[in-house]
């Protein structure tokens, strides 16, 4: 979230980024200044009713030391002590109240961010490679799948319901391989360090990470627990460090982590249903940063390079998109979106989101570190991205490397973990 003084003393500058973002600055800052006043009355009078507390306990001493009465001023400050406590009371009912305004409050984006409503308005940056030639006409990736038989909807369905997938013997060795490759990328050349987290989290973790209370009904929640079935890795790296300070030596502090990911898909129904673009349960490596404010940019830049890395040794061609502000999430200042080409489908698709949080999830999270030679802690700069989607890297390589036979060619630095270089057909 966004510091306190600063959205009181920038409620101008708050609002032109509100509309920047397409939103209603009405219903954004709907009784924050009441609110934010009516909080600052309160600390007035509790320190007025403090200042009077004190002055009556110095007389009843003085009273009590001289062998008079004090009973009246003892009444006086039992009386005080009551208004003192239900004023306490409204206090934190405010501070609460405050804290859910400025959580709905979404992240300043940064000067570099064009100015737009929606995907049409995202500037491409750069493209990579170049799209196959094939002599006949490429299929989506749900044809290929079926036909190959590694790619099980119908018994999914059975097994759990829509939005779900089995894999079978070689689509499953290559989804395997898939998390392998990008975690030994990840690890052996981008410098991360890998963390298997819980895939269950709490409330207190899926705030730190802005996924409450905004997007409740986009997750999986655990029926009379606090538990949460995490929608990303994102959220458990992140929070590893909730309500630490982190040694300022070892920033910028670099985590990757393979886990699945569960998403309800709330509002997307009708949306993608033909194979496994938008799935319930899917699996991704995540890469996460923790960074001085300094480096955060620079960091973004090396992180949105490190997700790229994978999609260049797979030899996928893709473009990166710079998100306008209407398209960002929430929670960004900046957000490079990487979309991968599918030739089955002729378009375009999303296969990782790298964005730059500055000091939004720290905030919230509390994550701190201690510049040298200071006394005073600064919060940290989030990071994050894909590194990458597993099932849609997935898609994209049957996709792009499907051949005339109907078969598929591994590639090739996948070829040692998956133990063949092509699938072809099998009944299972």
């Amino acid at each position: 979230m966004l510091d306190l003084a600063y959205v009181r003393d920038n409620l101008t500058q708050i609002e032109e980024m509100l509309r920047r973002r397409g939103m209603d600055p009405a219903q954004i800052l709907s009784g924050f200044r009441q609110v934010d006043e009516k909080r600052r009355q309160l600390i007035t009078q509790s320190e007025t009713l403090k200042a009077q507390r004190n002055r009556a306990s110095e007389e009843i001493a003085k009273l009590k030391k001289a062998g008079q009465d004090a009973s009246a001023q003892m009444e006086q400050t039992k009386a005080l002590r009551a208004e003192s406590d239900a004023l306490e009371k409204q206090a934190g009912e405010i501070d609460q109240e405050l804290r859910t305004l400025l959580a709905g409050i979404p992240n300043m984006p940064d000067a570099s961010v064009p100015e737009g409503h929606s995907a049409d308005d995202n500037k491409e940056v750069r493209k990579w490679g170049a799209p196959p030639e094939f002599s006949f006409t490429p299929k989506p990736h749900w044809e290929l799948g079926e036909q190959l038989g590694i790619l099980d909807m119908e018994r999914a369905v059975k097994l759990t319901g829509a939005r779900f997938a089995v894999y079978w013997d070689l689509g499953a060795k290559l989804e395997r391989a898939l998390a392998s490759f990008m975690l030994d990328l990840h690890t052996s050349e981008h410098g991360y360090t890998e963390v298997l987290p819980p895939y269950m989290v709490n409330s207190d973790s899926m705030y730190g990470t802005g996924q409450l209370p905004k997007f409740a009904a986009d997750s999986f929640r655990v029926e009379n627990r606090d538990l949460w079935l995490i929608p990303t890795a994102e959220v458990p790296l992140t929070n590893l460090y909730r309500d630490e300070t982190i040694d300022a030596a070892r920033l910028p502090l670099s985590v990757t982590g393979y886990t699945p990911c569960f998403r309800s898909e709330a509002g997307s129904y009708g949306k993608d249903v033909r194979g496994i673009i938008r799935q319930h349960q899917f699996q991704k490596v995540e890469l996460v940063k923790f960074t001085r404010p300094e480096q955060s940019y620079e960091q973004h830049e090396l992180l949105t390079r490190n997700a790229e890395r994978v999609l260049q040794l797979l030899g996928l061609h893709y473009r990166v998109m710079l998100l306008c502000t209407g398209d960002m999430g929430a929670s960004s200042s900046k957000t490079y979106d990487l979309e991968v080409w599918l030739p089955g489908q002729n378009l375009y698709r999303e296969i990782s989101s790298c964005s730059n949080f500055e000091a939004y999830q720290a905030r919230r999270a509390n994550i701190r570190f201690r510049p040298e030679g200071s006394k005073k802690s600064e919060f940290v700069h989030t990071l994050n991205g894909s590194g990458l989607a597993i099932g849609r890297t997935w898609l994209a390589i049957l996709e792009n490397y499907q051949q005339a036979d109907g078969s598929v060619l591994i590639p090739e630095p996948l070829r040692k973990y998956v133990g063949a270089e092509r699938i072809t057909a099998k009944k299972f």
